[in-house]
């Protein structure tokens, strides 16, 4: 399951840092109008004409967020921008720039690190976003990323986690719980390596859900669309700790409560179908699950039409007064408070 490297790494120290730097970001190149200067001196400079600056900072630490053992590095330079960027898409703004620190021990070589790179390129390339910045450092356990996401965004569309109001309705984009059930399933394989190492993994038909753990997507395609068809969200936050979280923080910052209903949920039949195999409830992965990087977002009711036929976007309750809580409606007809177990970060 891990990644094989048959030559050997050449010592970053080789390089220096600020030799690691130029040879890690000689393929990146200024492609937003609004970067003026990027790598290579002390500071970024962007002209943001009149757009509200719009920043975000996510750290991935090995162990804590991240396996060595099955996630390529590739794959994860990838995901650390996207964590970033589905930060920005949720202020229904558009990101443009990045800047990527990172800390290392020295079991990573500067081979290891091109792959990480090529991983930042290539979500760079695919998002339309710029490296314009960063640092490096050592470490003395493991790798440690840290990226900053900046977006523009137009004054009369920013949109903050405290805008919702009762009446309004609930939706959120995409499917829920497959980088959660992706996740149990890298660790049981995981178990399985370590203890007979020459027995292959078993991903057979499991495609979407590891992808979905490994090389999540932000949604700016999502983003993209409420700007085509004028529709101006209240409130949003993306799906990072869980459903069941992120309603929490919305409800909390705009001082409502929500209802709710399973049934309407969006889950993949793959995720379903292997919860089960675990023993878990879909349901409960679609809730608690997290790193799903989809979009929770209210609407006001009178926008129903403008929502009702945009792609990959469901209804699943609506905002209420604050004194009637947070409820989840069951397929099976009952009502009963609904709990945030998403990811907790201490």
């Amino acid at each position: 399951m891990s990644e094989t490297d048959p030559k050997p790494q050449t010592d970053v120290n080789k390089l220096g840092e600020f030799g690691l730097i130029d040879h890690l970001t000689q393929n990146f190149s200024l492609t937003q109008p609004s970067s003026m200067c990027g790598v290579g001196d002390d500071a970024a400079v962007i002209d943001n004409q009149g757009f509200l600056t719009v920043v975000s900072t996510d750290m991935l630490v090995e162990d804590i967020h991240f396996d060595r053992i099955y996630h390529p590095l590739r794959y994860l330079g990838y995901k650390a921008v996207i964590v970033n960027l589905s930060d920005i898409c949720a202020m229904n703004a558009l990101p443009r720039q990045i800047t990527v620190s990172i800390a290392l021990s020295n079991r990573y070589g500067v081979e290891d690190l091109e792959e990480l790179y090529a991983g930042i390129e290539l979500a760079c390339q695919h998002y339309r976003v710029d490296l314009v910045g960063g640092d490096t450092t050592s470490s003395n356990r493991g790798l440690i990323i840290s990226i900053t996401a900046i977006g523009q965004g137009e004054p009369h569309r920013i949109t903050y986690r405290s805008g919702a109001k009762a009446g309004d309705l609930i939706c959120v984009t995409g499917d829920l719980g497959a980088a959660y059930v992706g996740l149990q399933l890298l660790e049981r394989e995981k178990q399985v390596f370590i203890s007979t190492p020459h027995v292959q993994p078993d991903f057979e038909g499991q495609d979407y859900i590891i992808g979905r753990q490994l090389k999540p997507e932000a949604r700016l395609d999502v983003v993209e669309l409420f700007h085509k068809a004028n529709l101006q969200p209240t409130s949003m936050i993306d799906i990072s700790d869980g459903l069941a979280s992120e309603i929490f923080h919305l409800c909390k910052q705009s001082a409502t409560g929500a209802f709710i209903e399973e049934a309407k949920v969006p889950i993949h039949q793959q995720t379903e179908l292997m919860a089960i195999k675990f023993g878990l409830d879909p349901i409960t992965c679609a809730l608690s699950g997290g790193e799903d990087y989809e979009l929770l977002f209210t609407i006001d009711p009178a926008d129903l039409e403008k929502a009702r036929y945009l792609p990959d976007l469901y209804i699943i309750g609506e905002i209420t007064l604050a004194q009637e809580g947070i409820k989840l409606h069951t397929s099976g007809g009952n009502i009963h408070p609904l709990q945030a177990q998403g990811w907790k970060h201490f």
